[in-house]
C-alpha cells in the first residue's frame, strides 16, 4: 500500500508500545506496526517497552524486524518502562539506544523451560497414562512421569542453545564482548541505574527523555515533535466491567503456566 502523506512522515516521530507477555499476538501486531512506519518513511522510531519478556521465536522476529527498519535509515530508540526484562531486553538491544528509569526492572537474560509432573497426583487419583510413540523422546516433558537423565541432558542442550542466541544478541547490540555479557547474564535483574553500568542501557530517564533523544538523532524538533502511535491494541468492551483487569491478568498468568508448558522461554517469572 503507497501511503498519500508519505512524504509528511519524513520530519515525524512514529511511536510503538509493547505490553506485557512477548507471544504470537504481540508479535503481529508490532511486525504491522513495523512495516507501516517504513512504509510511511518516518526518520525515527520510539520503542516503548514495558515486558516481562515471552517466547523465544516471537521476540527473535521483533528483534530482527527492527534491525532491517534500522538499515533502512530510521532512528530508533527503545525506552525501558516498569519492566523490560528477559525477552523485553532481547528486543531493545535492537535499538540503537536505550533509555531506562532508575528504578526500571531489567536483566533476567537467560532461558527457561518448565513442565509439570504430576504423576503423584495422577496415582492418587488412579488416572494412568499409555503411550505409544515413535522415538524415544517423542513425549518428552510428558505430564505422567519425571525426566530421564537423557531427557534433561537433551533440553539442557536445547536451552543452552537458546541461551548462546540471546548472550550473542546483547553482546552485538550493545557492543560488549560475549564474555562480558555472560558474566551477569545468569537470569538475575537489574535496576535500569545497575543496568547504566553494566552498560545495558545509554542512559537514565523516562520516556519524554526517550522521545527527545529520538528527535534528536533525526534531527526533529524536539520541542514541536510529538509520537503518532502505531500498533495499539483493539480495546475490549470487557475492559469497562469492574474487576476485567485483574480477571486478564489471571488470565494471561494461567495461559503462561499452561499453554507455555514445556516451550522454552525468554521470560522474567518472579
Amino acid at each position: 500500500m503507497v501511503w498519500p502523506w508519505r512524504r509528511k512522515s519524513r520530519r515525524k516521530l512514529a511511536r510503538i508500545a509493547i505490553e506485557g507477555a512477548i507471544a504470537s499476538g504481540t508479535r503481529e501486531r508490532v511486525l504491522k506496526a513495523l512495516r507501516e512506519v517504513e512504509q510511511r518513511e518516518f526518520p525515527a522510531l520510539l520503542l516503548r517497552i514495558d515486558s516481562p519478556g515471552g517466547t523465544v521465536g516471537d521476540s527473535q522476529e521483533i528483534h530482527a524486524a527492527i534491525q532491517r527498519l534500522r538499515e533502512k535509515g530510521c532512528r530508533v530508540v527503545a525506552s525501558f518502562g516498569n519492566i523490560s526484562a528477559s525477552g523485553g531486553v532481547y528486543v531493545g538491544v535492537a535499538a540503537e539506544k536505550i533509555v531506562a528509569n532508575a528504578g526500571s526492572i531489567t536483566g533476567s537474560i537467560g532461558v527457561i523451560l518448565r513442565g509439570n509432573n504430576l504423576s503423584r497426583l495422577l496415582e492418587r487419583i488412579g488416572v494412568q497414562f499409555e503411550t505409544v510413540k515413535s522415538g524415544l523422546y517423542k513425549d518428552i516433558l510428558s505430564p505422567d512421569r519425571a525426566l530421564t537423565a537423557g531427557e534433561r541432558q537433551l533440553l539442557q542442550e536445547l536451552i543452552d542453545s537458546s541461551y548462546g542466541q540471546f548472550v550473542a544478541a546483547v553482546a552485538e547490540g550493545r557492543g560488549l564482548e560475549e564474555s562480558v555479557v555472560r558474566s551477569f547474564a545468569d537470569g538475575r535483574v537489574f535496576s535500569g541505574a545497575q543496568a547504566l553500568e553494566l552498560g545495558l542501557v545509554d542512559q537514565l530517564g523516562d520516556e519524554e527523555s526517550a522521545r527527545r533523544l529520538a528527535c534528536q538523532l533525526a534531527d526533529l524538533d524536539e520541542e514541536k515533535t510529538r509520537p503518532i502511535n502505531f500498533g495499539q491494541p483493539k480495546k475490549r468492551f470487557a475492559g469497562l466491567i469492574p474487576g476485567s483487569n485483574l480477571i486478564a491478568r489471571l488470565n494471561d498468568a494461567l495461559h503462561l503456566e499452561l499453554a507455555w508448558s514445556g516451550q522454552p522461554l525468554w521470560l522474567h517469572r518472579p
